[in-house]
């Protein structure tokens, strides 16, 4: 989905968009589908696209402030929780564009048992970042947001949890909508 630092829109086919192009009511051939690579799956952003736009909008505002390298390891976390190779791909793709090191995205998975490859800053967004994409199974422990109130001030921490919230709801696009990892639309 639409998860990038790449904040331009541009029309298309009446819908505004971060780069995606929209051609039909079904996921057009190649981009969706099973394994096989039957589509049938709906394209998100032509089907609903004042929702597509909000989604976009709640995602530019989300990033805002925040440093690039934690918003993609953020992305990455979630989309590893979640199964989305569509999303995991895109990010890691976009953290390699803006710098990020191979090794710290081979750590993001494991990042609890390869802690010196991430600032304390960064393991309290990412264990925040899996007790809300986890939410189900426990809640967001106390001790987990005390540590990211520790190291972010109350509009970052806002804006933490907004790319959380954001990148969550993008898995559950792409993978409901069954986007095939390495046909990244924005290109």
């Amino acid at each position: 989905m639409v998860m990038t630092t790449n904040t331009n829109t541009a029309a298309t086919t009446g819908t505004t968009t971060t780069g995606a192009t929209t051609t039909g009511a079904v996921t057009p051939a190649g981009t969706g589908g099973d394994a096989g690579g039957r589509t049938g799956r709906i394209d998100f952003a032509k089907a609903a696209p004042k929702v597509f736009r909000a989604l976009v909008g709640f995602d530019a505002a989300a990033r805002e402030s925040l440093d690039p390298a934690l918003v993609e390891l953020i992305q990455i976390r979630a989309s590893h929780l979640n199964h989305c190779a569509y999303c995991l791909h895109m990010h890691t793709n976009d953290a390699r564009k803006a710098g990020e090191s191979e090794d710290r995205l081979h750590m993001v998975a494991v990042w609890r048992e390869a802690r010196h490859f991430f600032t304390p800053k960064e393991q309290a967004a990412l264990a925040l970042t899996e007790a809300v994409t986890r939410v189900a199974d426990a809640g967001v422990p106390d001790d987990v947001y005390a540590e990211a109130a520790a190291h972010f001030d109350d509009a970052e921490l806002g804006h933490v949890l907004a790319l959380i919230l954001t990148i969550n709801t993008w898995n559950r696009v792409a993978l409901s909508t069954a986007k095939r990892a390495g046909t990244d639309e924005r290109r």
